[in-house]
């Protein structure tokens, strides 16, 4: 499940304004590289609207199907906004709708049954 927590006003190359709203999935523990002590987090993610501002203000609390994902990209800075450090980074966190990774998981499920079925022979 992901929770909409917000939306922002963006704008097209053409200058149109559109709504994108602001997800974030559940809380995962993630183990600190420099501390090696866990601490909570959500991965957030936009998905572009056709929504009014009206009805984005309203959707804010609202719970969807489907969880949010890390997906590779080309590498871009990103800086963090406490610390003033830039990062550079290969990946990016996108909503996947829950329907989408049921039919990726039944075929993730049905390649692994087919790498362990025998042949006629009896052999791998």
């Amino acid at each position: 499940m992901v929770r909409i927590i917000d939306y922002k006003k963006r704008q097209t190359e053409d200058g149109k304004e559109f709504f994108v709203l602001e997800i974030t999935g559940g809380i995962e523990m993630i183990k600190s590289q420099t501390t090696n002590q866990f601490y909570a987090t959500v991965r957030k993610a936009t998905v572009t609207s056709t929504f009014d501002e009206q009805t984005c203000k309203a959707l804010i609390g609202t719970e969807m199907t489907g969880r949010v994902v890390k997906q590779e990209s080309e590498l871009y800075e990103y800086v963090n906004k406490e610390t003033g450090e830039v990062l550079v980074l290969s990946h990016r966190y996108v909503y996947v709708p829950e329907e989408v990774l049921s039919q990726e998981e039944k075929s993730i499920q049905r390649l692994l049954s087919e790498e362990h079925t025998f042949s006629t022979n009896g052999k791998y």
